[in-house]
């Protein structure tokens, strides 16, 4: 289905100046707190992980800080993995599923991997339950060079720090039923284009690299997940928004030409999440646990193969 040609800024068909980005920019408003909700939740971590400030979001909103939490058993024969959460900072158990991790599951992992978390890179996303940063960039489709969004621009910087190859790098993401009704529309209106509507998948799926889609890696993810969750069903025209399966609960984007966040790491085996919060067979805590399986499910999958 096709939406509606019309949102509530710009003229149809006309991309938007700056003028157009204030006034979505004025209608934003704070709803959460990523200092009560986050960072509070990473002063515990300290006991048993470095927590690290790689950077700070500098806008007329506001400032904010940027936080990773990393394994103290640093090793540099270890395999290196990331896990990110927050790109989208409107996706909640991404954030929350990535500080679960570390809560429950990252240490017992520490001796095989050295362990990097980024869980929330967009707080004033988060805060204002965004995809979008203030100045109307998804930082989703900004992992490139002379990136237009301070989040992308940070994360990358603070990594190649490390000057090393990742083994993997998991992104914690959502699709959520607000994806068709405001930011699909934000988008098209923003651009002054088009977008069709896809139907929003009722429940978990998982989206690939075309360039280096590691299929079994991503059949092991969802194997693991279906315990937690049910696994998103095809629609009728076998796809998942809009992109025909490559195998059950998976399809696979272009993500290095999109400017997805696991695109820029080059890791070896990449995945990004995806759950469905508003699915009338889950609840907050359910979604938060299924992104917690993706992260575990991934990594016993590359323990196993050696």
């Amino acid at each position: 289905m096709k939406q509606s040609d019309t949102y509530s800024i710009g003229i149809p068909g006309n991309k938007w100046g700056e003028e157009e980005k204030k006034q979505w920019l004025l209608q934003q408003e704070v709803k959460r707190s990523y200092q009560k909700e986050v960072v509070a939740k990473l002063e515990p971590l300290k006991a048993r992980f470095d927590v690290e400030q790689y950077g700070e979001l500098s806008y007329d909103a506001g400032t904010y800080p940027l936080f990773v939490v990393r394994s103290r058993q640093w090793d540099s024969n270890k395999a290196t993995i990331l896990v990110t959460g927050g790109v989208h900072g409107y996706e909640t158990s991404g954030v929350q599923g990535a500080i679960r991790f570390l809560e429950t599951k990252a240490e017992s992992y520490s001796d095989q991997f050295n362990i990097i978390v980024a869980p929330c890179l967009s707080p004033w996303g988060y805060e204002t339950i965004n995809r979008w940063n203030p100045s109307a960039v998804d930082p989703n489709r900004s992992f490139y060079e002379d990136s237009p969004s301070q989040e992308s621009a940070a994360l990358m910087r603070y990594i190649a720090t490390f000057q090393l190859k990742l083994t993997a790098h998991i992104d914690l993401h959502e699709t959520t039923d607000t994806d068709n009704s405001e930011f699909r529309p934000a988008l098209a209106a923003r651009d002054g284009s088009v977008h069709n509507n896809w139907n929003i998948p009722d429940g978990f799926y998982l989206v690939g690299d075309t360039e280096n889609p590691v299929d079994e890696f991503q059949k092991a993810i969802i194997e693991v997940v279906a315990q937690v969750t049910h696994i998103a069903p095809p629609d009728g025209e076998g796809k998942l928004i809009g992109v025909p399966l490559s195998q059950e609960g998976v399809v696979n984007y272009a993500t290095k030409a999109l400017g997805l966040c696991i695109g820029f790491s080059d890791a070896a085996f990449t995945t990004t999440t995806e759950v469905y919060p508003d699915s009338p067979l889950v609840d907050d805590e359910n979604c938060i646990l299924a992104q917690v399986a993706a992260i575990t499910g991934g990594l016993d999958f590359i323990l196993k193969r050696g």
